[in-house]
């Protein structure tokens, strides 16, 4: 004769029924910055720049400030597709190094090759970003152990092609990127793609479909959403637009770096936290990721004309991470909990 184990009744009384419901808000209240104040530390870092760079809203010092801007920016973006699904990628910054390099070899200096460079980067970045997809949604590895496993892979092949710092940029490259069409400056407009492009991909189905699995997974697999290959989708998009950032930095630059890489992962994570995305997926927004990641690039200009020394700069973006952080769980706590 077996004995079988029963799973206890759900609570009848009022108190069970408050505390059960308690618990599902709980689960499902994401931990994430206001968009209000996002708005505002944005506002608050250009008037502090105006006010210590008299200079700041000039056509040279927008260029100059915006052009090393534009890296951040879509590496911001990049993580945010990643984060929305409910996943994380610590390998963004070493796939924009890795693309750099790799379209850094292919142009080797010649004006005639940068639409192959362009090219090239775009899919060594979307590979990679590929490769981390099967990793996290086939193997079904951990996204933090994965990426960190795969930064390390996409390092190493990055040293192979470039092992020190060098190389010619094409200066078709270099010259169209510090340029200004009319008054408005070419990393502006760059800025400006980077927003168009989260403008047409919300309104896809591969982006909703990223809200579902990054909300409520097990949820999503029940309205038969394709979880596994939004999952593939969101890191290969990722590691696209890191391409995009790695065109940047060779721009900015003017020379190849295989080191370039090392900060660019945290900061973008960072970049979406202050710009309102939850850690734990389906809330926020690529608009929120490119507000964040211009307060961190506005707040590394003032450390640097409040004259803080480059090895204490580190120290204060960490604090300002977990300012932002613990600010966001502030928020969370005293807003609305209720059921979404």
């Amino acid at each position: 004769m077996s004995a079988s184990i029963q799973t206890p009744p759900a609570p009848t009384t009022p108190e069970g029924r408050r505390a059960g419901s308690a618990g599902r808000r709980l689960r499902l209240a994401p931990v994430s910055l206001p968009s209000t104040v996002t708005a505002s530390l944005l506002v608050l870092a250009i008037v502090a720049n105006a006010a210590l760079q008299p200079t700041f809203f000039t056509l040279y010092s927008l260029t100059s400030n915006l052009a090393t801007f534009v890296p951040l920016v879509f590496a911001a973006l990049a993580q945010s597709f990643v984060i929305l699904g409910g996943g994380l990628d610590l390998s963004v910054g070493a796939i924009t190094a890795l693309s750099s390099v790799t379209a850094l070899a292919v142009m080797g200096g010649d004006n005639a090759r940068i639409p192959l460079g362009i090219v090239v980067a775009l899919l060594t970045g979307a590979a990679c970003g590929l490769l981390n997809g099967f990793i996290v949604g086939i193997i079904r590895l951990q996204p933090l152990i994965a990426t960190f496993g795969t930064a390390s892979v996409f390092s190493g092949v990055t040293l192979l092609v470039l092992p020190v710092p060098g190389g010619a940029v094409p200066s078709g490259l270099i010259d169209t990127y510090r340029m200004a069409a009319g008054p408005l400056p070419v990393p502006l407009l760059l800025i400006v793609l980077c927003a168009l492009l989260w403008a047409v991909g919300r309104r896809t189905v591969f982006v909703r479909h990223l809200f579902a699995v990054g909300g409520d997974r097990n949820a999503a697999y029940a309205s038969l959403v394709p979880v596994t290959g939004t999952t593939i989708a969101s890191y290969s998009a990722a590691g696209g637009v890191a391409g995009f950032a790695a065109l940047a930095i060779l721009a900015n630059t003017g020379s190849g770096d295989p080191f370039i890489g090392s900060d660019i992962a945290m900061n973008s994570i960072a970049a979406c936290v202050l710009g309102g995305l939850a850690l734990s997926g389906g809330r926020g927004s690529g608009y929120g990721a490119l507000a964040g990641a211009l307060i961190l690039s506005l707040i590394s200009n003032i450390l640097f004309f409040l004259g803080v020394p480059t090895t204490y700069r580190q120290l204060a973006s960490g604090l300002i991470i977990i300012a932002a952080l613990a600010l966001s769980v502030l928020s969370s706590k005293g807003g609305d909990t209720s059921e979404r």
